[in-house]
């Protein structure tokens, strides 16, 4: 079955290359991922241009394409559209868009940075930034939660951990939201050009910061990430300027962006589901770890990668052939109902709960994957015990994109003082009701 560019899987309706499909409502989107689920083989999306992808869209299929990098290769690029050749020789590559020996030695390195002690001075300081932000928000009294919450505390944690400058850290914060506004949706040049995740811009102007923190770093080395990464000695080598400037940037989306979106689904999904906040506030430590997989199940932060066929191989009912290309949906894996049951309920108790939200294993896994939950857990922890009535107002403004499940904005409301009492949906079916989730 092929899906053209303009047309869907029922009639008439958007198909997967067709940004019109991603500005829908999510429960729209996640109908039509369940169509594709129910079929004996994955279907052909035809982007236009000659171009096109199979769509992988069951938890078993993506798992296993994940697996196996030999047959399912990231290079040249995992976002849509891939990465122009002039860019990757320019900016370097990203390590998600590598393979083989490359991806092994640079991740490698990166892993050899991470350090006991590196990543125990991490943890210290996200409870610590945590409480700071939640201070802050007492104090200020924002209605905007992702400027004034989500976002700071990944920015933060992770410029403390690199060892990045006082002085640059609100240009990054700028660049970041400048970079990701308009992610893998845009059709013409401008598309084509563009990194998804990342406009070439704001990637080049950080790139260059990091880059001369780094030939300082190497001159002086401190106690940060940024001069264990230029400083290592891995079978002789460390990361040059172009691999640190690639590394920051991965670092800035992977670690920020889906941080602070994994974040602001959470707060929606409790404000949602009140009784599932109230288990989770009667005994946060017994509940916490259940409660993030979910939300990251829940909102994936991630939608999809791409994958280049590099070897013969038959998966979910087809035989695929070098050259093709396949696209990864973590979204739809994740409310695989052949792993989930029910999966498009919100359960902080689901157990097991194998979700694909930091990718499908293999050796992509996402390195930030457990600072990403100690980052969300110690949020969360001073959300639901020092304000009261911690509730998301309205909707979340979605930015539509195929490649990242994006917020843009999302109004909350609170009030000073602890408290076990519920009442946090009145606000949202008040400016909700009339907008389809």
């Amino acid at each position: 079955m092929t899906i053209p560019a303009q047309s869907g899987p029922g009639a008439g309706e958007p198909g997967l290359a067709d940004p019109a499909f991603w500005r829908q409502p999510p429960a729209a989107r996640l109908a039509a991922f369940a169509g594709l689920r129910a079929l004996d083989a994955p279907v052909y999306v035809d982007e236009g241009r000659g171009r096109g992808h199979w769509a992988l869209v069951r938890h078993a299929d993506v798992q296993e394409a994940s697996r196996l990098p030999k047959v399912f290769a990231s290079a040249p690029g995992v976002t849509t559209p891939e990465p122009a050749r002039w860019v990757r020789a320019l900016f370097g590559d990203s390590m998600v868009n590598l393979d083989g020996a490359d991806h092994a030695q640079l991740r490698k390195i990166v892993q050899r940075a991470f350090t006991p002690r590196l990543l125990a001075a991490a943890e210290a300081d996200i409870h610590a930034v945590a409480a700071r932000i939640v201070d802050d928000m007492l104090e200020r009294r924002p209605d905007e939660f992702v400027a004034a919450v989500a976002s700071r505390l990944p920015l933060e944690v992770i410029c403390n951990m690199m060892g990045i400058p006082e002085r640059f850290r609100p240009e990054i914060a700028d660049r970041v939201n400048h970079a990701s506004e308009n992610i893998g949706v845009e059709r013409g040049l401008a598309a084509r050009l563009r990194v998804p995740g990342r406009g070439l811009r704001a990637l080049a102007r950080m790139q260059r910061m990091v880059a001369g923190i780094g030939r300082e770093r190497r001159r002086n080395p401190s106690d940060d990430l940024i001069s264990a990464l230029v400083t290592a000695n891995v079978d002789g080598q460390a990361l040059g300027a172009r691999q640190l400037g690639a590394f920051f940037s991965l670092l800035m989306v992977a670690g920020v962006e889906t941080t602070r979106n994994a974040i602001t689904h959470g707060l929606t999904l409790l404000t949602d589901h009140p009784e599932q906040r109230e288990l989770l506030r009667s005994d946060f430590e017994a509940y916490a770890d259940g409660a993030v997989d979910e939300m990251i199940r829940h909102s994936t932060p991630i939608i999809q990668f791409r994958r280049t066929v590099r070897a013969e191989h038959t998966l979910g009912g087809r035989t695929f052939t070098p050259g093709e290309k396949v696209v990864l949906y973590y979204a739809s894996a994740n409310r695989d109902e052949a792993v989930f049951p029910d999966p498009d309920a919100f359960d902080i108790t689901r157990s097991p709960n194998p979700h694909l939200g930091f990718g499908g294993g293999g050796p992509h896994f996402c390195l930030g994957a457990h600072l990403a939950r100690v980052e969300m857990k110690a949020l969360f922890r001073e959300l639901l015990t020092r304000p009261r009535d911690l509730r998301a107002v309205g909707l979340p403004d979605l930015a539509g994109s195929n490649f990242d499940n994006r917020v843009r904005s999302l109004r909350f409301a609170f009030e000073e003082g602890g408290s076990e009492e519920g009442g946090s949906e009145q606000g949202r079916a008040v400016e909700g009701k009339a907008v389809e989730r």
